[in-house]
């Protein structure tokens, strides 16, 4: 894993970046090939006009300085075509490259664990995905081949300033001590400061995601004023952090200004004093050593500017990778692929913890043939919607295994275990797209025909009939435009039409208005018939018909058997469940 501190000379994140370049090589070779001679034609303009002033102006040959007034344009020309192309390409490979890693990183995430997404806010995770990523783009832009540039230009210009005149040059160098020092100083406050820059930005994207979210809670329970002070709180302390580094840049900048004007005051004082001696410095020499010093203290100067770049996108980089690194993928070692099954379950001896040492499930044995319908009941973290995410290997179990007709689940392919499960879930999650996208997820293999049937045997093709533009209604995110009833249906209707050997109902219809428990009552029907189907429900009513209710209790399985069965059993769990509800349901309004 990448270092955690991000360091702006981490050769190995550098490494695992430049990798990245490898399908891009002749681009980078230009490049490189275009830093280069930005560099000799940076060198040659204040030659030339060295040369016009000397051998054109103070003789008055006019040919003479025209000619190198002519050398100058075309280099100072030559050098701005290259310069675009240097910006452009290397803006262009930064943006391939992070094109490259956020398709990676992607790829790599949808594949984690349920367990991962549990413990990691989803605002952190949008940060990396996209605000990290984005600033990684900026080395490449911005950092690396900028500094390569700059410091090779340096390279050459202080060759040629010691080749032309070594007086000069002295003061020059003299000089450079003091801007090193304090580009090195600021450059390690920056590093700390963009640190926390980066870390305030995550707290900040988490905050708003959360409560942009859940804002029906904010406003349901009146806490837009205390959201508002904690919110205030969090983006205080990312103000605090972005003033440390508007601090730095404030104090250095000037400091650098004012050496590089004493530079050119020691230049001109003591050129200007040789020169009028006649001697072999001369007033276009000093002229040149004077742009040869801004040409030499300006890229400095920035440098330390992009190497805040640079380090912004090494602590972005270092993060990002640091999700790269992570193993957090189910191990889909499994070979077996299912096909025409027919439903047969089998849990043996099966043990889960989310955290070690906190058991959720203690040991479950349960079978369940082929076409039979099964429903969990029991109380709140009994560890009923468990028993569902293990089935399809969303969590790993301790111990135990768990078989689909006499095949273990952790050798059957992952892909193809859950194309044989369909899950429906009592808070339904449907994207910012058309009913008919979030029914088929975009499947090819599933066309508006397809729907349109099933819809019409579980029968919900009225309801979606009725809505603006039918099934190219779009529901917008999360389904805000339907109601909790509407988006169980075309929960119902998605696993339908996925056609799976085994149907899981998830509290399905715990939260649906009488209206809706009709038309819900009438798919399940429908749904389950003649495939192995799990229902948890918490109410009780809904499970009257399933050929075997099982009853958990503190991650156990406590009672099983049919309704009628369970309801004969004295100071049962099953029968006190249903003499609560049933109490229940006979109080007067």
């Amino acid at each position: 894993m990448a270092s955690s501190k991000g360091n702006a000379f981490d050769f190995g994140l550098f490494k695992k970046l430049l990798s990245y370049t490898k399908p891009y090589q002749a681009r980078m070779y230009f490049v490189a090939i275009s830093a280069i001679l930005i560099s000799i034609f940076a060198v040659l303009r204040p030659i030339y006009i060295e040369y016009a002033m000397d051998e054109g102006m103070q003789p008055k040959d006019m040919d003479s300085l025209m000619y190198y007034i002519g050398l100058s344009l075309l280099v100072l020309f030559g050098e701005s075509i290259f310069q675009l192309l240097f910006i452009y390409f290397a803006n262009w490979l930064g943006q391939q490259v992070v094109l490259d890693i956020r398709t990676k990183l992607f790829k790599h995430m949808i594949y984690f664990k349920m367990q991962y997404y549990d413990k990691s806010a989803v605002g952190r995770l949008v940060t990396r995905a996209v605000n990290d990523i984005e600033t990684i783009a900026s080395i490449f832009s911005q950092g690396l081949f900028m500094i390569i540039s700059d410091l090779l230009k340096m390279l050459v210009i202080a060759g040629v300033m010691l080749y032309k005149s070594w007086q000069l040059s002295l003061i020059v160098f003299a000089i450079l001590p003091f801007i090193l020092y304090a580009t090195r100083v600021f450059q390690q406050k920056m590093k700390v400061a963009f640190e926390e820059v980066r870390t305030q930005v995550a707290n900040l994207n988490s905050f708003v995601q959360e409560r942009v979210t859940g804002m029906k809670i904010v406003q349901i329970f009146s806490r837009e004023a205390v959201e508002r002070k904690k919110f205030d709180e969090i983006n205080k302390k990312h103000m605090t952090a972005w003033n440390k580094t508007v601090w730095y840049n404030s104090i250095f900048f000037p400091i650098a200004e004012m050496v590089t004007s004493i530079t050119i005051g020691l230049l001109v004082w003591y050129g200007g004093l040789r020169a009028a001696q006649s001697d072999v410095i001369t007033i276009g020499l000093v002229t040149a050593f004077i742009q040869f010093s801004q040409m030499l203290f300006t890229p400095l100067r920035q440098i330390a500017d992009k190497f805040n770049t640079l380090q912004m996108g090494m602590v972005a980089a270092n993060r990002v990778f640091g999700i790269l690194d992570t193993d957090a993928r189910i191990e889909d070692n499994g070979t077996h692929v299912l096909s025409g099954i027919k439903g047969d379950l089998s849990f043996e001896n099966v043990r889960f913890s989310y955290i070690d040492g906190e058991e959720v499930l203690r040991g479950i044995n349960l079978e369940v043939k082929a076409g039979e319908t099964v429903a969990i009941v029991g109380s709140t973290g009994a560890g009923k919607s468990t028993i569902i995410n293990l089935l399809g290997r969303f969590y790993e179990i301790d111990s135990g295994t768990i078989k689909i007709d006499g095949v273990d689940i952790s050798d059957v392919q992952v892909a193809s275990l859950r194309s044989e499960i369909a899950v429906v879930l009592q808070d339904v999650f449907l994207f910012a797209d058309s009913i008919l996208n979030n029914i088929t997820l975009n499947n090819p293999d599933i066309t508006e025909e397809d729907v349109i049937t099933a819809a019409k045997a579980i029968g919900v093709d009225q309801f979606i009939s009725s809505l603006p533009n039918g099934y190219h209604y779009n529901v917008k995110e999360r389904g805000a435009m339907l109601s909790s009833g509407q988006r169980q249906l075309i929960a119902f209707l998605r696993a339908y039409v996925s056609n799976p050997s085994i149907l899981v109902l998830d509290e399905a219809t715990s939260s649906v208005d009488s209206n809706s428990e009709y038309l819900i009552q009438k798919a399940i029907n429908k749904i389950t018939k003649g495939r192995t189907s799990i229902v948890i429900a918490h109410r009780l009513a809904t499970i009257k018909k399933a050929d075997k209710i099982i009853v958990m209790e503190k991650g156990q399985i406590v009672e099983m058997g049919s309704h009628k069965e369970l309801l004969q059993v004295e100071n049962g769990h099953y029968r006190k469940l249903h003499e609560v509800q049933f109490a229940a349901n006979q109080e007067p309004a």
